[in-house]
């Protein structure tokens, strides 16, 4: 279990350094990770969190990010979690395609046992992911984990608020399946939306690929809490499949 631990908060070091050092929007600087004693440890700054703030720097500064890419492709230096669930980001691959069926759709597919649904409509899905997903994105720096508990506000240097997020799953993606997320749980108001699109506006059919990138993380919500989200996705796959 240390081994893990150990993995997992390497991982998070990782990330976090990742997005830092774009300096682009505020996280919490990773400062050390290692071991000691048997015990894995990693030590961020501390940020003093406080109210008020402006979303729409949020957004901005999201996008901004996002213009960070790799040129190894997709994916990242490292696997790492998504809440506590495996997220494979190796081996790199070459097209977001690629990447997204195999380390991403049918990950989770598999540890969904294809969500509950016959061979034939799994592959149906792969298909009409294929196809929707053809629109050549860049890879670009993502948070990975951007639901409203990730994000906040925090004293700057000079005492007023700026925008933090913080607890990533980093990898190289198609930075719609960042803002996809957003719309998930809540906590992003249009003033958000309006400071991503001022700065950098989504591409034409970011709505319809939005479904396709949610279904990852609403399965894996099954793998870790169970309940109503299978239905709900197989809701969203009947949705992709009606595109």
């Amino acid at each position: 279990a240390a081994r893990n631990g150990a993995k997992m908060l390497n991982a998070e070091y990782e990330g976090v350094k990742a997005m830092s050092q774009t300096n682009t929007i505020r996280c919490p600087r990773p400062v050390a990770t290692g071991e000691y004693m048997g015990t894995a440890f990693c030590i961020f700054e501390y940020l003093e969190f406080c109210g008020g703030g402006s979303q729409y720097e949020l957004g901005q500064q999201l996008a901004r990010m996002h213009r960070a890419t790799s040129s190894q492709g997709f994916g990242f230096v490292v696997d790492n979690t998504i809440g506590a669930t495996p997220q494979p980001n190796l081996p790199w691959k070459d097209t977001w395609i690629d990447f997204y069926l195999e380390h991403r759709l049918g990950h989770m597919l598999r540890l969904t046992g294809n969500a509950g649904l016959v061979e034939d409509k799994i592959q149906d899905l792969m298909q009409k992911t294929k196809e929707l997903l053809s629109h050549n994105p860049p890879p670009s720096l993502l948070h990975g984990d951007l639901w409203g508990g990730n994000k906040g506000f925090c004293k700057g240097d000079d005492g007023t608020p700026v925008p933090v997020i913080f607890d990533p799953a980093t990898y190289y993606g198609d930075r719609e399946a960042d803002v996809a997320m957003t719309y998930l749980f809540g906590g992003f108001n249009s003033d958000f939306y309006s400071g991503y699109e001022d700065e950098w506006s989504l591409p034409e059919g970011h709505q319809q690929r939005r479904t396709v990138y949610n279904l990852y993380h609403i399965l894996n919500h099954e793998v870790l809490f169970g309940g109503g989200y299978l239905r709900q996705a197989q809701g969203m796959i009947d949705q992709i499949l009606r595109t």
